[in-house]
């Protein structure tokens, strides 16, 4: 996914400017794609230029000028476009692993205790998606919102929920084995 496509996903619900989006990125998709403050005012800036966004200027008296952007109709074709397009499998690039597949360097206890600190940290993540992200999820819809939107938000927190279950088990799965490790 490109950075472009979420910020015309965002822009279809209404114009916002870059602190907007920089607030709805970390409360809904960080998760799973993140950006800083920086990325996005530079996207904008290209984005402007290609013409699938246009930046409205509003005057503020006590504050500087806040500038809003719109989607055009370019950059709602592009963003169906996007949507419609299937997508390759992300190339997995997950760090953890590949302590695991070196851990044969590590004494027992130090390989149970990568294992253990890992699944600790799965538990927290877990515990935030399940309150914290699923407490964004029903603001936001009360707020205001459609039913389908809503829906989807869902489908994509449901995604991760089951993503860091299955992992969840792996581990604890895979710390039963440790004990019968060859020594060799």
């Amino acid at each position: 996914m490109s950075l472009e496509h979420a910020i015309l996903g965002f822009l279809t619900y209404r114009p916002l400017s870059g602190y907007d989006l920089k607030k709805f990125f970390d409360e809904s998709v960080r998760h799973f794609w993140s950006a800083t403050q920086s990325q996005i005012y530079r996207t904008l800036a290209r984005m402007s230029e290609t013409g699938w966004i246009e930046m409205e200027h509003i005057e503020q008296e006590d504050r500087p000028d806040r500038k809003v952007y719109h989607i055009t109709n370019e950059g709602r074709d592009e963003l169906r476009h996007w949507l419609t397009t299937p997508l390759d499998l992300p190339a997995i690039r997950h760090k953890w692993l590949v302590q695991v597949f070196f851990a044969d360097q590590l004494s027992d206890e130090e390989t149970i205790t990568l294992f253990e600190a890992h699944a600790e940290r799965l538990r927290q993540k877990l515990a935030l998606f399940r309150n914290g992200v699923q407490e964004v999820v029903e603001r936001r819809f009360t707020e205001g919102g459609s039913k389908r939107s809503r829906r989807l938000w869902q489908f994509t927190l449901d995604y991760g929920i089951a993503h860091l279950e299955w992992e969840l088990q792996w581990i604890e799965n895979a710390l039963k084995d440790l004990r019968y490790l060859p020594s060799d």
